[in-house]
């Protein structure tokens, strides 16, 4: 009896989005990898086209793929698990609240302590502005559904008007605008910095829309139907970012500029804000998202099982990744000292996809052993992960 059990649940999970958010995990190791050991090679944001290389422009622009994709695929799970298939129907409140604060806490301990093994400066990033979107959506979900997607798309498409509104460190407000959009320090004094680096108000609009496109994973709609729906959601979301960015009309504070070559006038294009991401930034990233999801829904091969493993368990996956990498920048650093003036780095970009091409095979090991366990034990926490 306890065999077929397991078995449905293995079955139940759609493997498209298991894919989709391990091609974002190892996307996102790559951008890890670049920060511990590439950081002496300053990437501003947006990005300042004319001091950096082509090759380091296009590895960071990828990277802008996984946090809008991530958040967006967590407000879709979370309809997923609010309405399984072949189950009734729950309330997902109670989950993603508690699920929210557990982020939070791991947020603040053990993430916060694996970028530089001490806690001078508290920085909350993506997982904060997860957490804080998983919050907001346990009070939200309890609206009618339409209510949702429109609150999400509100956020998502309105937020570039409140690009010009900057409060100071005495105004009224000061701290609870820089969480929601201003992205900086909201507190500092010799023993403890806290910077909120990821302002929240866009993901919480992202995490509504994820929900709000849950249905489509649902048996009313066919694996076909679902692709070709997905496909035209991709071909509206950059269809306006063209328009949009085309014109320098709005969703992006930079405009883009007509360069000498082709290559320097698409970088202009595509160069945008991603604290807090712009709309034109989340049409992109989202765009790109949902062909790939599409993609995914009938592609069945060895390399998607081996990204269905890093999507099955991407907060482990997260956290080891991570001290790993603390690990590594560390014991260079002994080993070799510091080569990059204060930092320890390496001297060429094509060596940092080296080093996460390798990491991307060793995690990979105790990423599936650890997805495997998870999938057999009843442990209640680990549902969490």
């Amino acid at each position: 009896m306890k065999e077929p059990q397991r078995e449905t649940i293995k079955t139940s999970r759609i493997y498209s989005i298991d894919i989709l958010r391990g091609v974002v995990m190892l996307i996102m190791l790559l951008d890890h990898v670049r920060e511990r050991f590439f950081y002496h090679v300053t990437v501003t944001d947006p990005i300042n086209i004319e001091e950096v290389s082509t090759a380091l422009f296009f590895t960071r622009e990828l990277a802008h793929l996984c946090a809008p994709i991530f958040v967006f695929l967590t407000g879709l799970s979370a309809w997923l698990y609010a309405y399984p298939k072949g189950k009734p129907s729950r309330s997902a409140s109670s989950f993603l609240f508690k699920r929210g604060l557990f982020i939070l806490l791991v947020e603040v301990t053990l993430i916060n302590f694996s970028w530089y093994g001490e806690y001078k400066i508290l920085f909350l990033q993506v997982m904060w502005a997860i957490g804080i979107s998983m919050i907001c959506l346990s009070f939200m979900c309890k609206l009618p559904h339409k209510w949702i997607g429109v609150i999400g798309l509100i956020i998502v498409f309105g937020h570039n008007t409140l690009i010009d509104f900057i409060l100071t460190p005495n105004d009224w407000g000061f701290t609870l605008w820089t969480i929601l959009y201003q992205r900086g320090y909201i507190y500092s004094s010799d023993l403890l910095s806290i910077k909120a680096s990821y302002p929240v108000l866009p993901w919480i609009g992202v995490i509504l829309t994820g929900y709000f496109t849950g249905p489509l994973f649902s048996d009313k709609f066919t694996k076909e139907r679902r692709k070709n729906i997905l496909m035209l959601i991709g071909c509206c979301c950059l269809s306006l970012l063209i328009i949009l960015r085309g014109f320098n009309i709005y969703g992006e504070a930079l405009p883009w500029e007509q360069k000498d070559t082709f290559i320097s006038s698409f970088m202009s294009f595509i160069n945008f804000k991603k604290y807090p991401p712009s709309l034109d930034f989340l049409l992109l990233t989202i765009g790109i998202g949902m062909f790939l999801l599409a993609f995914f829904e009938t592609v069945q091969n060895r390399c998607t099982t081996f990204l269905k493993t890093y999507g099955s368990a991407p907060m482990f996956f997260y956290i080891f990744h991570l001290y790993l990498l603390l690990f590594l920048y560390k014991g260079s650093v002994y080993l070799f000292g510091t080569t990059q003036v204060e930092y320890f780095g390496f001297d060429h970009l094509w060596q940092i996809w080296l080093c996460t091409i390798i990491l991307s095979i060793v995690l990979y090991f105790p990423t599936k052993a650890f997805s495997n366990y998870k999938i057999k034990s009843k442990s209640r926490w680990l549902k969490y992960l």
